[in-house]
């Protein structure tokens, strides 16, 4: 059984290198050029995993209007080299276009074998369901 077609798979690669070039900007306290290529390989990848139909309606939704202005509004900061305020604006964008998807990315997260137990430790994973908005289930 196949889950992912090829250019899904292309897609997820790139995804994964535009968050990888993201965070290397990040850490080389905010070099323009790496946070530009960051998110040039995520919004490709993102592209590429779900269409370019459903992207257009998924950045577009009333409901992601404004995460869509402060995304794109950082973007334009990064390349016109404000890149501390770009990648501010930026983030409450990411943060409003994909805050739904936390806890799917943080239970997805916990079934992995290194970082699974590390995020369900009870010290730890209740500060994580908050900050994510996963609900858990009483044990």
């Amino acid at each position: 059984m196949v889950w992912l077609s090829e250019v899904q798979k292309y897609g997820v690669g790139f995804t994964a290198g535009g968050v990888f070039f993201f965070l290397l900007g990040i850490l080389t306290f905010f070099d323009s050029a790496l946070l530009a290529l960051g998110n040039l390989l995520f919004v490709i990848g993102v592209v590429l995993i779900i269409g370019p139909q459903k992207t257009v309606v998924f950045f577009t939704r009333s409901t992601k209007i404004r995460g869509t202005i402060f995304f794109v509004l950082g973007i334009v900061l990064i390349l016109m080299k404000w890149s501390f305020v770009g990648f501010i604006v930026e983030a409450i964008g990411i943060l409003q276009l994909f805050g739904d998807f936390f806890a799917v990315i943080i239970t997805f997260l916990r079934s992995m074998p290194i970082i699974g137990p590390i995020l369900s430790n009870p010290y730890i994973a209740p500060t994580i369901d908050r900050l994510s908005g996963a609900r858990v289930l009483p044990v």
